[in-house]
């Protein structure tokens, strides 16, 4: 098994719908307008001052757009034809969507615009700040950088080590034998790792084989059974590589380089 690419996942408007639906309390104003548009970026942001006007600033076309009362309550202090040019200023970009809060009455301006514009219209009764506080973990996650390597993943006293090395050279067993020491798995074989922040990376197994591990010349072993819910757990921040080395009598393991030439084991610092 190879390694694959770190890779940055996409989120469509439908995807925050159907996963943050009902804990995030949206309701579509704009029927199915708009729901395949691309959110591009984990930030979210309100207009600013796109509503009065001023543009020259503006750069959010790749992310959420929230309008909360101080919004809502500009544009109703405008008369209908400076309303309508502010939301016209404001729809001329590609915006992905534009989420209301505290259930406000949305003006019908906007509501009209943003269909004429394919851009899709979202109220919550959440108030601005607390939507703010639980969307921006889901979108942190969404966005987070993934990749998938072949190793194995344990707790070893509250530390998570990866262990790598090629095919066949012992990486399970070792992981096994750290088990029946006490120690915890977290993933075999397939490790699924997601980046947090800039120097964070957490680890988990394949939801089918998690807490699962193949040993040659005995087969599968389900963990949790044997050794019971303590030996086990669902994630674990890597902090330690561990490479698996065949062994090479060549090589001096014996003098003062000792330490660079031993070839059986090394660690070193996760690095993405």
């Amino acid at each position: 098994m190879t390694d694959s690419p770190a890779t940055t996942p996409r989120l469509k408007v439908g995807d925050l719908l159907a996963r943050k639906g009902d804990p995030l309390q949206l309701d579509v104003l704009t029927a199915e307008v708009g729901l395949a548009r691309e959110i591009r970026s984990p930030e979210a942001s309100s207009p600013g001052l796109v509503l009065a006007g001023y543009t020259a600033r503006f750069v959010g076309t790749d992310r959420i757009h929230i309008l909360g009362e101080t919004e809502i309550t500009y544009l109703a202090s405008l008369d209908a034809k400076a309303r309508r040019k502010s939301i016209e200023t404001f729809l001329a970009y590609d915006l992905p969507c534009i989420i209301i809060t505290k259930g406000q009455e949305v003006p019908e301006e906007l509501l009209v615009l943003a269909r004429e514009k394919g851009i899709p219209v979202i109220r919550t009764r959440l108030k601005t700040a607390e939507f703010y506080r639980r969307l921006k973990p889901f979108l942190d996650d969404a966005f987070a950088p993934r990749t998938t390597v072949h190793g194995s993943l344990a707790d070893v006293f509250g530390v998570g080590l990866l262990f790598r090395g090629r095919s066949g050279i012992g990486k399970s067993e070792c992981v096994l034998d750290l088990v029946e020491r006490g120690h915890r798995l977290v993933a075999d074989d397939v490790v699924h790792i997601t980046r947090r922040g800039n120097d964070v990376l957490i680890g988990r197994g394949h939801e089918i084989s998690r807490h699962y591990m193949e040993i040659r010349g005995v087969g599968l072993i389900d963990i949790n059974a044997l050794f019971g819910i303590r030996s086990v757990r669902q994630q674990k921040r890597i902090e330690v590589v561990v490479q698996l080395e065949d062994w090479d009598n060549t090589r001096n393991t014996t003098g003062p380089d000792s330490i660079n030439s031993a070839p059986s084991c090394s660690t070193s610092s996760c690095r993405w």
